[in-house]
């Protein structure tokens, strides 16, 4: 069975409080915060371990005592948290100043024609590396199966090649039902990790 909540209906069951930020601001706090690392568990602690124990040893359930336990735990971490992220923050402003037209299109320029270029070549050597310890031949994906999220085939099985960071994003919006192989580059090379 599925079943559809409405956002109307999870917020009238919330207490907590919903603050609204300007345009892109938001967008920007999370990517300082990305490269930061202000929530951090070493920074905040591990926040469901610390909510799960909250509720096991509290009797009313409320944002204001979360609020009250978690800072008598952590009474430092939302300050840490914010330096952090602030002077991440500050860095943005300072990168912003440096960025003019011509930087965006050489940006460009090197993700759409050298990136690409070298990318396809990484995946080349990382079939034809499986290809060789399997013993079967391999091939680059046609383009009807790379808007499948197929990368290429080591004899017939389908892979999907990504950097190991990708394991790691919290915003993925595709799903690939294909075998996947990360790589992770290194001074001498690349690493790769791939699903059988």
């Amino acid at each position: 069975m599925k079943l559809t909540i409405k956002n109307e209906e999870i917020q009238a069951l919330n207490e907590s409080p919903n603050p609204q930020f300007p345009k892109y601001t938001s967008q920007l706090i999370n990517l300082a915060n990305q490269n930061a690392q202000g929530t951090r568990p070493k920074v905040v602690g591990q926040l469901t371990e610390l909510f799960e124990e909250y509720q096991k040893n509290e009797k009313e359930i409320s944002i204001d005592t979360w609020k009250k336990w978690y800072l008598s735990k952590y009474p430092k971490a939302i300050n840490d948290s914010t330096n952090k992220i602030y002077e991440q923050i500050q860095n943005l402003k300072n990168a912003m100043e440096l960025i003019d037209k011509n930087m965006i299109q050489k940006w460009g320029e090197d993700l759409v024609i050298t990136k690409t270029y070298n990318g396809l070549y990484v995946q080349k050597a990382i079939l034809y590396k499986i290809s060789k310890i399997k013993q079967t031949n391999f091939r680059l994906a046609k383009p009807e199966e790379e808007s499948a999220g197929i990368d290429g085939y080591v004899g017939n099985v389908a892979y999907s090649i990504k950097p190991d960071t990708y394991k790691t994003m919290s915003r993925l919006s595709e799903s690939i039902n294909v075998k996947m192989i990360y790589y992770t580059k290194t001074k001498s090379g690349i690493e790769i990790e791939f699903e059988e």
